[in-house]
């Protein structure tokens, strides 16, 4: 008999020689009936079923899609250098996957970090939403292909073979009863938009809260500018519930970016490039408020910078990048409380998600003390009236808004008349009085972008949650401990 050497024991570990030496099975036929007898138990194994289970596994376009994502991730973590390729599995891939899976069991390369944004992804509303329809398709198809196996083919007519019912029934069952399908939290315009901006690593494919550990609701650094560290949920969903930071986006992949100012030459540029945590990691990256001269230039020689997830002192000409803003690392709702860097984290958090729960008053007051994110929150909310394009008032009343619109800006061969209808007195879902009101005067020049009417809980376009107050601090029997009571007899005669 001849004996098979292994040649590769030596250096790389004698793990597929051993695995070889155990496998009961000489051929491929045997391998593929110890497959179906562990994937099918209880099923006699033929041939050709064994072929088309192991063919379904992986090598079958129709049962298996490893996705854009899914290849550039698989290409990533193998060192390849594209990115693109084939949705189903090869024999270099599988060879490739055991090489690697050798090389970590010999101490070389690291194990993925499962909390790293570079391998956990945004699924949007429409991929869900595509995914159910996909659902109905295939039920579909298979109606079809049982109606035809049934029925007599001449007489047979399209309509008769295809239903329309499982696609409709599957897209009605996403947006009505899925746990991701809300009903707006419409308090006021920040918990509107605070609401739309939240991400949930809950609800299908995605995790629960009681197999959810302390290291998936942990704060990682790659969540800087893309996840905010100070609004989530206090209770059992605290970490598995968060918010986009402020300038956050995702890319065609699905992971977050967050925007830094590109640095040339020691000169800190206007030039702005989105990064995700997988390309940040390798970037010398500066904090928003290092001292800059007038030319861009940096002033002191050792700047703190952050790099590979850790922030230590960088000399001037080894920084690349840039933060964009201080405000960038948190949310909207955490951007709006004023000092937020003064304020200890909890009562931060609690601060954040207590705005959300203020009824709008009824005469809006805008903030004396402000961030200057109101504004950003006031018109991108959707609840104020904003020019479309630029003129001159030319009617105002308590539901209508008509604009003359300047010449440059019209279309050929149209009147230049823009309407604005207001909404007047609906009620919001959580029973709160949705009402706009004109905030120009007739004759008032206007350019695009400004704000022509106010809404719920906003003031000249300005977001305004409560009342501005003046406040004395007095005991009362220490009942005020730890918790203070506002007493305003004014507000209340004023019908703010």
């Amino acid at each position: 008999s001849i004996e098979t050497l292994f040649t590769n024991d030596l250096d790389h570990g004698a793990y597929i020689s051993e695995t070889l030496r155990v496998d009961p099975t000489n051929d491929r036929l045997g391998a593929l009936v110890e497959i179906y007898r562990m994937m099918r138990p209880g099923e006699p194994p033929t041939r050709e079923a064994a072929e088309n289970l192991f063919e379904n596994l992986f090598f079958s376009e129709d049962r298996y899609d490893l996705s854009a994502v899914g290849r550039m991730k698989f290409n990533r973590s193998l060192s390849r250098e594209e990115v693109e390729g084939s949705g189903i599995l090869s024999k270099n891939d599988i060879i490739d996957v055991m090489k690697k899976l050798i090389d970590i069991r010999n101490g070389k390369g690291e194990v993925d970090d499962i909390d790293h944004l570079g391998n956990r992804r945004i699924r949007s509303v429409g991929e869900m939403a595509e995914n159910q329809f996909r659902v109905g398709l295939v039920r579909v198809e298979r109606a079809v292909k049982e109606r035809l196996s049934l029925g007599d083919l001449d007489t047979l007519m399209p309509q008769d073979m295809i239903n329309a019912k499982p696609i409709s029934a599957a897209v009605k069952e996403f947006f009505g009863s899925s746990q991701l399908s809300q009903f707006m939290d419409q308090n006021n315009p920040l918990s509107e938009i605070t609401h739309k901006r939240r991400i949930s690593a809950l609800g299908p494919g995605g995790l629960t809260r009681e197999r959810a550990g302390f290291e998936v609701r942990d704060v990682h650094p790659t969540h800087y500018g893309r996840v905010c560290p100070i609004e989530t949920p206090e209770g059992p969903n605290i970490g598995l519930i968060n918010s986009l930071s402020v300038y956050a986006q995702t890319n065609e992949y699905g992971f977050l970016e967050t925007p830094y100012r590109l640095v040339r030459d020691g000169v800190v540029t206007d030039e702005i490039h989105y990064l995700s945590a997988i390309e940040e990691g390798n970037f010398v990256i500066a904090q928003a408020n290092t001292v800059l001269d007038d030319e861009g230039h940096f002033v002191e020689d050792l700047i703190t910078c952050r790099s590979y997830g850790e922030s230590s002192l960088f000399n001037r000409e080894q920084v690349e990048y840039m933060d964009v803003s201080t405000q960038q690392v948190v949310s909207v709702g955490a951007s709006l409380i004023p000092f937020l860097e003064h304020d200890d984290a909890n009562r931060a958090l609690m601060g954040a998600n207590m705005q959300r729960q203020a009824v709008p008053t009824l005469r809006a007051d805008k903030p004396l003390v402000g961030t200057g994110m109101e504004r950003a929150v006031a018109v991108d909310s959707g609840v104020t009236s904003v020019a479309k394009r630029g003129g001159v008032v030319q009617y105002v009343d308590a539901s209508r808004i008509v604009i003359k619109v300047n010449e440059d800006e019209m279309y050929s061969g149209e009147a230049g008349i823009d309407i604005y209808n207001l909404t007047k007195y609906t009620r919001s879902n959580q029973n709160t009085c949705i009402n706009q009101m004109p905030c120009v005067s007739l004759g008032e020049p206007v350019e695009r972008g400004d704000v022509l009417a106010d809404g719920p809980s906003t003031d000249l376009g300005e977001l305004a949650l409560g009342q501005n107050m003046r406040v004395a601090f007095m005991p009362w029997n220490g009942y005020n401990f730890e918790d203070s009571i506002l007493v305003s007899e004014r507000v209340v005669q004023e019908d703010r």
